[in-house]
């Protein structure tokens, strides 16, 4: 092994923590923790305006290895090698990290300042768990708040180069849940998005993945496309930080099969036409504004029916003590009385303005968007207002009789 990696590595060292000595030397690279809204980003370095970025959206199962595969694309960006014997992660280990779960949201991966160590652009990475990973749908639509909240922040990216649909090279089909994630994430964008979709293969011994691709076809998953009309597809191994005392020949061969892979990605990524994200960007208000409108209304049928059950109790009450009330004579009934009621949610701020909370109707006394109304500043620029009137509640009232809060009917 090299023994010259310190010098080389000095500055990153210094600004990391040791996970693991030994070989490689496993270190916590340690990047800015920053919010766009609900959205979290980690930024590694600094960016230079006139540098070029690229725009990678992974998608995937969870342990189909997207954290492995970040920190290897991270690894390889920074020029490191395997004769360098040491390994840089950027996301952290589950049982490490204290916080929130950096594989349970979507968290963007920002990668500045080494640019022409091995690539000419620097990398922003989304990471997109979270799509099938439960039976409840929720998550999947706060995925798709906070794709949202990226896409169309200033501060956030307005085009894709490449979307990665992350699998094992032990797939021979894919579950059903598996065929969801994909059709969840290729469904946000347009037809010609599938020239820049491509399947990224992991825990590869570097051998055409026949069955993968076999089971892709039968999928009918969207795909760019090769020579061979089949569908494009980069091979990786997860195993680059693993003690290299052992089977040294083996993650050697290992480390060969990523490196390759990560040269044959980054260098269709630099070849890749970027894809604007207008269409996504409205597919996804549609979507939002579609979800609250459904939500307002099972709210509203929930409540019609509760208040139908108390008028159908107080009628047989009525009909009940009919011959006491034509008698004139005093009588106490109970009925349960129905009515709305505001409950204190959790928020947040930003800048000046609430970022997340309900959209909530002051005339029909409505959520017209909660959950999920998060970049709104105010009601007039919720996703459920359009040409000034709300689309979700029982009157269309207009914006102005509209407030945005940390409340909900």
């Amino acid at each position: 092994m090299a023994t010259n990696t310190s010098s080389k590595y000095d500055d990153i060292i210094s600004k990391s923590v040791l996970i693991q000595s030994g070989s490689p030397a496993r270190y916590q690279l340690t990047p800015e923790k920053g919010n766009i809204g609900t959205l979290t980003r980690m930024t590694l370095g600094e960016k230079h305006v006139n540098k070029i970025n690229k725009t990678i959206l992974l998608v995937g199962e969870t342990g189909a290895g997207k954290s492995a595969l970040i920190n290897a694309l991270v690894n390889y960006a920074m020029g490191v090698k395997w004769e360098d014997d040491v390994w840089f992660q950027i996301v952290e280990d589950e049982e490490r990290s204290q916080s929130e779960s950096q594989t349970s949201d979507v968290i963007v991966y920002q990668i500045f300042g080494f640019e022409d160590e091995t690539l000419p652009y620097s990398l922003t990475i989304i990471n997109t768990p979270g799509y099938g990973d439960t039976t409840e749908t929720e998550q999947d639509v706060r995925v798709s708040h906070r794709l949202l909240d990226w896409f169309r922040s200033e501060d956030g990216v307005h085009e894709i180069n490449a979307v990665g649909l992350v699998l094992k090279a032990t797939e021979n089909r894919l579950s059903d849940r598996l065929r969801y994630i994909f059709d969840s994430v290729v469904s946000l964008f347009g037809k010609d998005m599938e020239k820049n979709i491509v399947a990224l293969i992991t825990h590869s011994d570097g051998r055409k993945p026949k069955n993968v691709l076999k089971a892709l076809e039968a999928a009918n998953i969207k795909f760019a496309r090769n020579e061979k009309n089949q569908p494009v597809y980069f091979l990786f191994d997860n195993c680059q930080d693993d003690d290299r005392t052992e089977d040294t020949e083996d993650l050697k061969h290992a480390d060969e099969v990523t490196t390759k892979g990560m040269s044959q990605f980054t260098d269709f990524l630099g070849k890749a036409a970027p894809q604007k994200l207008i269409t996504t960007v409205e597919v996804l208000n549609s979507r939002i504004t579609l979800t609250a409108c459904i939500q307002n209304l099972q709210e509203r049928i929930t409540f019609t029916e509760r208040k139908q059950r108390e008028i159908q109790q107080t009628q047989k009450l009525l009909k009940k003590y009919e011959q006491v009330m034509k008698n004139n004579e005093e009588f106490t009934v109970e009925v349960e009385e129905v009515y709305k009621d505001k409950e204190t949610i959790s928020g947040g701020m930003w800048g000046l303005g609430f970022y997340q909370g309900a959209v909530c109707c002051k005339v029909c006394e409505e959520n017209c968007h909660y959950p999920g109304c998060t970049m709104a500043w105010s009601p007039e620029s919720c996703e459920v207002m359009k040409d000034g009137r709300c689309t979700s509640c029982t009157r269309k009232c207009p914006a102005s009789d509209h407030v945005k809060k940390t409340g909900s009917m």
